[in-house]
């Protein structure tokens, strides 16, 4: 199990080409890059992160959603075809990277026309799953309130056509849509490839790990229990810290309770050996 940074923490702070190299200062082993424009998407852009990340390893890229991953679910056949051709672009750079997972949302419920259709949804989704292959990259179903994986259940019925479909677990996400996390988890299982995490303050606010009261030793414990291997992420909003040493503090705070979950639970199976 990997600590890391989501570039997305630094939103409207440093552009991704200089949130890498902070990363690597700081030493966290990992992150995931928020591509947020089309001019992100283009392999020249991922060159340039890839030059500057230092010794932070990429573990998943992530996409502004609405630019153009509700579109890969389109029924114009233009439509779709342009958003193929940005996702191709992404998955290029996620190989320029070194990128092994790609952080999805998929289809966006914005609108009051919505209506579900799971059927064709997890065939789409089983194309995209496989273009995706094709690069190298899993895709990994986010639970998001406004999108697709919104509630429990939606990644099963994605899962039917698509049984090795990825999962991301977004712990704010699961508070926001109002279900309890470990129904996420229960769902997507040995599926899970990332998680992202922050914190919660008594007073219902969201905040760094570290400066709230979730259970981050549960969490683990749970995570161990489904064989997890993947990667921790601190993904919150800028307007959660002041200063830039407050996520370092945070990230510093997240990797030593997991080194000391693990090495403690070590020490309890010598015990009994």
């Amino acid at each position: 199990m990997k600590v890391g940074i989501s570039t997305a923490s630094l939103f409207l702070r440093r552009n991704n080409e200089d949130a890498l190299p902070l990363f690597s200062e700081w030493g966290v082993p990992c992150a995931e890059v928020f591509l947020t424009s089309f001019c992100e998407y283009a392999p020249s852009f991922a060159e340039l992160l890839a030059a500057r990340r230092g010794n932070t390893a990429v573990h998943s890229v992530h996409v502004l959603n609405t630019q153009y991953e509700p579109q890969l679910y389109a029924e114009h056949p233009r439509v779709v075809s342009d958003a193929y051709g940005w996702l191709r672009s992404v998955l290029r750079s996620a190989q320029i990277l070194g990128a092994k997972h790609y952080t999805f949302h998929g289809i966006a419920r914005l609108k009051r026309t919505f209506r579900e259709n799971f059927p064709r949804f997890a065939a789409e989704t089983k194309k995209i799953f496989d273009l995706c292959a094709e690069y190298g990259v899993r895709l990994c179903y986010e639970n998001v309130e406004w999108a697709l994986c919104n509630r429990p259940g939606v990644f099963r019925e994605l899962k039917r056509e698509c049984p090795d479909l990825g999962g991301v677990l977004d712990i704010k996400q699961a508070r926001i849509s109002g279900y309890d996390w470990r129904e996420y988890l229960a769902e997507m299982g040995e599926n899970l490839a990332t998680v992202h995490v922050s914190d919660v303050t008594a007073e219902g606010k969201m905040c760094l790990p570290g400066r709230g009261v979730f259970d981050f030793g549960e969490l683990f414990a749970r995570l161990r229990d489904v064989g997890f291997s993947g990667a921790v992420l601190i993904e919150n909003y800028a307007r959660d810290f002041s200063e830039e040493e407050e996520l370092k503090a945070s990230y510093e705070y997240l990797a030593g309770k997991i080194a000391n979950f693990f090495g403690e639970n070590r020490e309890k199976r010598g015990e009994k050996n």
